[in-house]
Formats: structure tokens, sequence, C-alpha cells
């Protein structure tokens, strides 16, 4: 019956949909390229009550051993450029985008760079890095909402630190129009390189990992408090916290969706019995 809306898989290894590279069996697994066709699967899956998330790519998620619903991978990936405004369909890797947007001398996606997620996720969370955000960029987002189809702008929606309000509506990007400014190629481009070869030297880009565990507290670092807590190299089965970041958990032997979440109530109770700080995850355990 689903394969009407689009491709589909049926006990499907999630494996290389996720960057832990953990193992995940979904019951279902569709990719959907047509909007009219996800409205649809929508609507019916709503109808039945039937567990069902979208999947971008697979980064800042802890992905379950088994998940018995219908996990839908998007394939809109279209891209217009004119002048200096971007129209992008939600499943475009906003690293992809940063680079090519650049390299035609267009600021403001410089920050982006090293982010391995897609441009309607980093808006979902509202991703940032070096003091930069999509926010002041979106001109407006086209999305389904309670399967309806809407264009938005963001004084409709509420955000803060690696937040907004989409989420917990459970909004569905579809397409995204930004708006960038003439910049110096050159400049931005070295910008890149300075900053992709600060990320080599202090994350474990090594390893599979999902990026930031967690948020940063006010005024502090999550890194600095779990390193300060004795845990870096700490480990549960295949899952490592990483000696090289202590922010990140990485899988170094096949670790398990339960050796990370096993992992991540270690830091919280260490990090809070230690310094009553609470750490909150940033990363979306699907359960």
């Amino acid at each position: 019956m689903l394969e009407k809306y689009g491709e589909l898989y049926k006990n499907y290894n999630l494996q290389n949909h996720n960057t832990y590279k953990i193992k995940s069996i979904a019951k279902y697994f569709i990719i959907i390229n047509e909007i009219a066709k996800l409205k649809s699967l929508i609507t019916l899956l709503k109808k039945q009550k039937a567990k069902y998330f979208i999947i971008g790519n697979g980064s800042n998620i802890i992905l379950p051993t088994f998940y018995n619903g219908v996990v839908i991978k998007l394939n809109f990936n279209e891209l217009v450029i004119d002048d200096n405004n971007i129209e992008v369909g939600s499943s475009y890797m906003i690293n992809k985008l940063a680079n090519e947007t650049v390299h035609l001398g267009l600021e403001g996606l410089e920050w982006a760079a090293g982010i391995p997620g897609t441009i309607g996720a980093a808006i979902i969370g509202n991703a940032s890095c070096y003091d930069g955000s999509l926010i002041p960029l979106i001109a407006k987002i086209e999305i389904l909402i309670d399967g309806e189809y809407k264009t938005i702008t963001t004084k409709d929606f509420k955000y803060s630190y690696r937040h907004t309000s989409l989420r917990d509506k459970k909004v569905i990007i579809l397409k995204v129009f930004l708006k960038l400014k003439r910049g110096k190629k050159e400049e931005l481009i070295k910008i890149i390189k300075d900053r992709t070869q600060k990320r080599i030297a202090s994350q474990p880009l090594e390893f599979p990992s999902a990026g930031s565990v967690f948020k940063n507290p006010e005024k502090d670092s999550a890194g600095r408090l779990i390193e300060e807590a004795g845990l870096k190299k700490y480990n549960i089965g295949g899952a490592e916290i990483s000696e090289k970041h202590a922010n990140f958990i990485i899988n170094k032997n096949s670790a398990t969706s339960e050796d990370i979440k096993k992992l991540i109530k270690i830091i919280k109770k260490e990090v809070y019995e230690k310094y009553n700080v609470d750490l909150i995850l940033e990363q979306e355990i699907i359960n």
C-alpha cells in the first residue's frame, strides 16, 4: 500500500543514513520526491495513528535498534540561484550549499561549511556556529503542517539557541528561500579553509559521531565540564567520549544506540553531581 507514495523498503538498515553509523532497522523506509505524495502519506499515517518521522542526513539524532514505523526520506534537492536570492529544497545539504554560494562570491553561509545536515533540519534545530545562523538569511519557508501547505517567515515561529518552535509543531519544511549578500570570494574561501583546519584539529572527525551531544550552558562549555569531570575516553560498549573533544560521543567499535544513551546518562549524572549543571541534550533520541 505504501509503494504508491515513493521508493519503499521493508526492514531496512539505516546504518548509512545516520552519522553515528549505528545499525538501526526501520520497519518501513520510504524515499519521497513529490510533495503531493508526501502530503497524502502523512495524512494516511496520521489517520492510522502510525509512527513515523522524517530523516534528513541523520546527523544530530540517535536512532533505536528497531523502529516500528515509517521512516521518511525526502528527496527535495532543487536549487535555483538568482543573483543573491536562493531557492532550495529542504533535503539539500547545507555544507554543500555553503561551499557553492561562497564560490559565487555570496556571503552568509560560510559558517555552515562544516555542518553535515540538510537545510530543512538546520532550520528546524536552528543550527549555528561561529555566530552564524540561517534565521537572519531566511526570506520565507514553504512548509507542510497539519496536512496543509503554508508559506511562513521567521515572524511566524519562535527560535532560541539550537531550537525552534517548528520542531514542537512537527512542521515539515519543503522549500527555503534565502537572501544572501555580495562578499569577497577569496576572503570567504579563506574563512572556510581556516575553520576546516580548526575542526580537524579539535573534533574527532575520523570517527562516526553526531556532532555536539549537549548544548552549551550559558557562559560555559559542555565540553569543558565533561572534560573537567574526568570523562574523556570513558566508554560503554562501542561508544566512547572523545579524547579530542569531550562533547562528542564517537562510535569507536560497532556502538549501539543503547551504548550511546547509557553514556549520555552517565555524563549528565557526573556533571550534575560535580557542578550542579543539568546538561541539555542537543541530539534527538528517536524512540
